[in-house]
């Protein structure tokens, strides 16, 4: 096992419902999180009845998922997936983590040995294209923060587009994919009903995902050698 350089930061969230509501029913029971931080997702993954074996660079994160996950291994995913993780998963969950990683593609890659012959991957990326984000790139403004799209430890950028050419050219097959973001409504927000601006946002998404989407989701299967 590679001795993983040890990250002080701790991810904690809600956990990425768009993501998990896209895997589909029947997909199986056994997951694997790579960059489970603190465990968010593997909890909500947890009331659906997976059960879900974690991997996080931190030891930190490792204590905290440690209460949701299975087995929680401390390992750094640039080094692809532990052997220790085994294999037989029906997914592997990859919520914001390509985007942290020098080489994404052997991460792709090695999911692919971990995963069953019907197993697939959720993947999640931030996209650099999202309206406000061009509208900061339009002010000459190329700043990293301490979150979000512009995360400082973020090594590479995706569009909902090049996020799915990621996926294709590492031989998988996108069987669903979409974005999850909002039509910029501003104060009009305040006069409209929940389920007026949830329609919007919808059809906004639908319409042009590289502008309104604030995260690109996909759901893809591996392409069986022999097919490609």
């Amino acid at each position: 096992m590679t001795t993983p350089q040890c990250s002080e930061r701790v991810y904690i969230n809600q956990g990425n419902l768009p993501l998990l509501d896209m895997i589909p029913d029947g997909t199986g029971t056994r997951a694997l999180d790579c960059g489970c931080g603190g465990g968010d997702n593997a909890k909500i993954m947890m009331s659906r009845g997976w059960e879900v074996s974690g991997v996080t660079v931190s030891e930190n994160e490792r204590s905290l998922a440690s209460d949701y996950c299975e087995k929680v291994y401390v390992f750094d995913l640039n080094h692809g997936i532990p052997e220790e993780a085994g294999s037989g998963y029906d997914l592997v969950l990859m919520s914001h983590i390509l985007e942290h990683l020098i080489n994404p593609d052997q991460l792709l890659q090695d999911a692919k040995r971990v995963l069953n012959r019907a197993g697939v991957i959720a993947v999640a990326l931030p996209n650099v294209l999202y309206y406000s984000q061009r509208i900061k790139f339009l002010l000459g403004r190329f700043e990293y923060q301490e979150g979000g799209i512009m995360d400082r430890t973020h090594l590479r950028f995706y569009t909902f587009t090049s996020g799915s050419r990621l996926l294709c050219r590492n031989g998988y097959s996108v069987l669903r994919s979409g974005v999850h973001g909002n039509f910029p409504l501003w104060k009009l927000r305040r006069l409209l009903s929940k389920r007026f601006e949830q329609s919007l946002n919808r059809l906004a998404c639908s319409f042009s995902p590289n502008l309104f989407g604030l995260q690109s989701l996909y759901v893809a299967s591996p392409i069986p050698e022999n097919a490609e």
